[in-house]
């Protein structure tokens, strides 16, 4: 799959720290990487529907920790995946009368242009869950050989030419690990199970939080050769374990998307990855949700703010992603008028700010910025930095040549605005 273009980032005096970020699962801080290399797998989108401001906050989120990194001399992999085949775009393909391979290229293609408008570094691994469907029938195969999964008979008209084999789960009651991840117990989790796409009432399973790793062929929808798992199609966690797995080993640093992501999907993309002989990630990582009039934003209610429908209307990129990072990554709050109107004000006040030829010493600045964000990702207060030397500026002045300069390079590179 191909992403999109990389925007430059400008060189700035000096060297950032070692970025420390609230690991979801402990509720501690932890450095976010181990050595000179640093790797971050975020979940990608499933492409049935436009870019809305919740996803934008998260992939800004993330777009920070990729350039702290950079700024500290990491070596940085960064993975992330488009779940190109799944209920929802099956559904909402048969609800449009579009293809729902149509679909998935369309709204793919709009991510990664609203990704580019909002100047977020593209992915160094970049597949599809369509593009990693070998891999994952192999892997699958492997767990029912290991009595880690099983199948699930059908019901009548499923599985093609061999409805003999089953729907294949995996079997979390082998793992003594499972439920680390979001730390909640089993009857929280078949209530969420159910919310966020699972079948704990699915007949036949031996546990209600079992998981899906290999649906069977059915009437109507895609499928695939599986080899022994018969014809059919992945599990939506699966996908993201193999894709990680292959492109960053069995474990890695940091697993990061939106809260809602933190159960069921990181806890069984995490199980998966034990099962095939890794550890997954050592932090998790998860956004807030960003709501709309009182509720977060979310493609099943329709109460969204899309982004490129801001881009259309003639809002610069740049202020929504300073209204973005006028919140902290972990913060529930809601969009509104007043956040967008800020955001602009800010932006052209920055803008203002470094026109000229000189101002006041920017080096603080810069220490200020580096310094918040390396305290999990606090780009409030990067802003606030900003916004103090951006009043210095415009309402005293300063000799020092090239300040606006600095500063200007230095909100672009750390903060990804461009002024």
């Amino acid at each position: 799959m191909q992403t999109w273009p990389a925007p430059q980032i400008p060189s700035i005096p000096g060297r950032g720290g070692q970025v420390r970020v609230l690991d979801s699962t402990t509720g501690e801080l932890v450095d976010a990487s181990r050595g000179p290399h640093s790797s971050l797998y975020v979940c990608g989108i499933t492409p049935y529907d436009a870019t809305h401001l919740g996803h934008a906050a998260t992939y800004i989120a993330f777009d920070l920790l990729h350039r702290a990194w950079l700024d500290a001399g990491q070596d940085v992999t960064f993975v992330s995946n488009v779940t190109d085949v799944d209920d929802p775009l099956l559904e909402r393909a048969t609800a449009t009368g579009v293809s729902w391979e149509r679909l998935a290229t369309d709204q793919t293609a709009l991510f990664a242009e609203d990704m580019t408008a909002l100047g977020v570094l593209p992915p160094h691994v970049y597949l599809g869950a369509v593009e990693t469907i070998p891999r994952v029938a192999e892997a699958v195969a492997r767990l029912l050989d290991r009595g880690l999964a099983y199948r699930v008979e059908l019901e009548e008209g499923a599985g093609g030419d061999r409805p003999d084999l089953g729907d294949v789960y995996a079997d979390v009651s082998v793992d003594p690990h499972f439920g680390s991840v979001a730390g909640l117990d089993h009857d929280q989790t078949v209530a969420l199970f159910a919310e966020r796409g699972g079948d704990p009432e699915r007949p036949g399973k031996r546990d209600p939080l079992d998981p899906a790793l290999w649906r069977r062929e059915r009437p109507g929808d895609p499928a695939w050769d599986g080899g022994p798992l018969g014809t059919g199609r992945p599990g939506w966690h699966i996908e993201c374990t193999i894709i990680a797995e292959g492109a960053l080993g069995g474990d890695f640093d940091v697993q990061g998307g939106g809260r809602d992501l933190c159960f069921p999907h990181h806890e069984m993309s995490t199980a998966h990855a034990r099962a095939l002989g890794g550890s997954g990630a050592r932090a998790h990582m998860h956004t807030g949700m960003v709501g709309l009039d009182g509720a977060k934003m979310s493609k099943s209610v329709g109460n969204l703010v899309i982004v490129s429908t801001l881009r259309e209307q003639g809002v610069d990129p740049m202020a929504i992603r300073l209204a973005v990072l006028a919140h902290h990554y972990r913060e529930d709050w809601d969009w509104d008028d007043t956040v967008l109107t800020e955001a602009q004000t800010r932006l052209g006040r920055w803008r203002a700010a470094v026109s000229g030829n000189g101002g006041p010493d920017p080096e603080s600045t810069v220490v200020a910025i580096r310094r918040a964000l390396a305290n999990d990702l606090d780009a409030p207060a990067a802003v606030r930095a900003v916004d103090t030397w951006a009043d210095d500026s415009l309402s005293l002045g300063g000799d020092v040549v090239g300040a606006p300069g600095v500063v200007s390079r230095a909100i672009d590179a750390l903060l990804g605005i461009r002024l």
